[in-house]
């Protein structure tokens, strides 16, 4: 059955800056309007509010742990690191790919440089992490040769899906530059060069939001916080926040929402019709179900994959969301997924008693968050994160969590 409720309570300050692992303090979580908010007047003032660093969804703390895990040779982190590492994303001998202009229509129909992107991404990430965990510098080098051909290369992402993509690769960009941004002492001398790419090319494309489906505007804020943690810039992390904040309960619901799921603020969504429209023709809701269940279980899986992801640098940068209402949310959603993912037939109410199965490898950050560290009980999304680990890559912007968030306490 779902997960039964977390108590509503939330959030708390930072310390300054650097490697830091911070223990948020608490204060409640409300709902305004039809949006959780995001009171960025109650944060530390901005010369004392320093963000933390490497602070995007990995955090100094989780990346000692994985380091000692897969260094002693532990599992399930030892043999999730060998499939890290004997993936071509981990390759030495890769080549960047990068344009001046990606061009991405719909589901990447052109694809003009979109998977090359993409992959670029995840591979200047897998290399931060090979980095990390064995200290051999080539893969900080390559980590940075990756990022450096494409911040002295690209200026534009176009077509419809544009915004999309921008955030997939820019969800991946961040956590790759944090790491060696933040850990590695050989130089990144481009490195200026690359946070340019990040605030002229990617964040303008994606910081406004979207009203296309809920995974679109989820991914778009992943990118633009981690990014904006990159870039320490405090305006883009709260306005990327109040857009996340508005866009999670229109996109999970609970039954303490009425009869009806909230809608995101500016959505446009005003009648009983448009909302059941926009929820794919579902009439009847329950705990966990998401505004894409009844499209299809992959595309679910971005949306809740972000929200975690999200939530998971939040928590890193002082402010637990996992404690109340989004945390509420998330595990819900793992929980009435994985029950479907595992095999258990749909009632005649849920998209027409059919389910497009394959989630993801997208369990591990927010079971790790709710069950582990908060002890909710989640036999649902336990069952199932453990049958698919070692967890890989999506080959969009999820990867190799199983190896970052499986079982860590950090």
């Amino acid at each position: 059955m779902p997960d039964t409720p977390a108590s509503p309570t939330a959030t708390g300050h930072r310390r300054p800056r650097r490697r830091m692992f911070l223990a948020a303090t608490g204060v409640a979580t409300a709902l305004v309007a039809t949006f959780l908010a995001w009171p960025a007047a109650n944060r530390a003032d901005a010369a004392q509010a320093a963000f933390v660093h490497p602070g995007v969804v990995v955090s100094q703390a989780q990346l000692d742990f994985t380091r000692q895990k897969v260094n002693a040779g532990a599992q399930p982190w030892k043999g999730a690191y060998d499939q890290m590492k004997a993936s071509n994303y981990a390759s030495l001998s890769r080549q960047a790919k990068p344009r001046a202009t990606v061009e991405c229509g719909p589901y990447s129909d052109p694809n003009l440089g979109c998977t090359d992107e993409r992959e670029d991404a995840i591979a200047a990430y897998t290399d931060s992490l090979v980095w990390y965990i064995t200290r051999d510098a080539a893969y900080a080098k390559k980590s940075i040769e990756l990022m450096d051909a494409w911040s002295g290369t690209i200026k534009d992402h176009t077509n419809s899906n544009a915004p999309l993509q921008t955030g997939w690769a820019g969800s991946s960009w961040a956590k790759a530059a944090e790491i060696i941004k933040s850990t590695y002492d050989g130089g990144w001398a481009n490195e200026s060069r690359f946070a340019t790419m990040l605030r002229n090319v990617y964040l303008p494309k994606i910081i406004g939001g979207s009203n296309s489906n809920g995974n679109w505007e989820l991914t778009m804020m992943e990118a633009a916080t981690g990014i904006s943690v990159f870039l320490d810039d405090q305006a883009s992390y709260d306005k990327a926040m109040t857009k996340f904040m508005g866009r999670v309960p229109a996109y999970i619901y609970l039954d303490t929402d009425g009869d009806l799921p909230k809608t995101a603020p500016g959505s446009g969504l005003d009648t009983r019709d448009e909302i059941i429209g926009y929820w794919q023709g579902l009439s009847h809701f329950e705990n966990g179900v998401t505004q894409e269940t009844c499209r299809d279980f992959t595309h679910t899986g971005y949306g809740i994959s972000s929200i975690s992801h999200v939530a998971e640098t939040s928590r890193i940068q002082g402010r637990d969301l996992y404690t109340g209402d989004v945390g509420t949310r998330i595990r819900y959603a793992l929980g009435f997924q994985s029950k479907y993912e595992l095999g258990s037939a749909p009632p005649s109410w849920l998209c027409g008693g059919t389910v497009k199965r394959g989630l993801g490898p997208v369990t591990e950050v927010g079971y790790n968050a709710m069950h582990n560290r908060l002890g909710n009980a989640m036999d649902n999304t336990q069952k199932l994160t453990v049958q698919n680990r070692p967890a890989g890559t999506n080959n969009l912007f999820v990867a190799w969590e199983t190896l970052t968030h499986g079982d860590n306490p950090s």
